[in-house]
């Protein structure tokens, strides 16, 4: 299998199942510090938190997660503050994880 960061999140409106647990663990091996959690409603994310100098850093690290954001047409939900980020990756249209978040998540960590 291709490095997930040379790989392109593909376009998804729903229809196709969430990946199941196992599916998940298996692509978690993939990415570094990412972890599984889920909400309320039992949709599970992948959540990262980053630690900065000041504001200004946490602010050009979101500014480059946007971007990538943009490229890859997948966007996660951003929290973030002086010294801090904390990203969570979805894929909402199947309520759950897909290829597309794990991709994203790689190349997140190569900023």
């Amino acid at each position: 299998m291709n490095k997930l960061s040379d790989k392109k999140c593909v376009p998804c409106e729903g229809g196709a199942l969430p990946f199941d647990i196992s599916e998940i663990h298996k692509y978690q091996k993939k990415i570094d510090g990412w972890n599984i959690v889920n909400d309320k409603k039992n949709i599970y994310f992948l959540e990262k938190k980053f630690t900065f100098k000041n504001f200004l850093e946490s602010q050009k690290f979101i500014n480059e997660v946007g971007k990538i954001s943009e490229e890859e047409g997948h966007h996660p939900d951003i929290t973030f503050g002086w010294g801090y980020a904390k990203i969570n990756i979805t894929t909402h249209a199947i309520e759950g994880l897909s290829e597309n978040d794990f991709i994203l998540a790689a190349k997140i960590d190569k900023i």
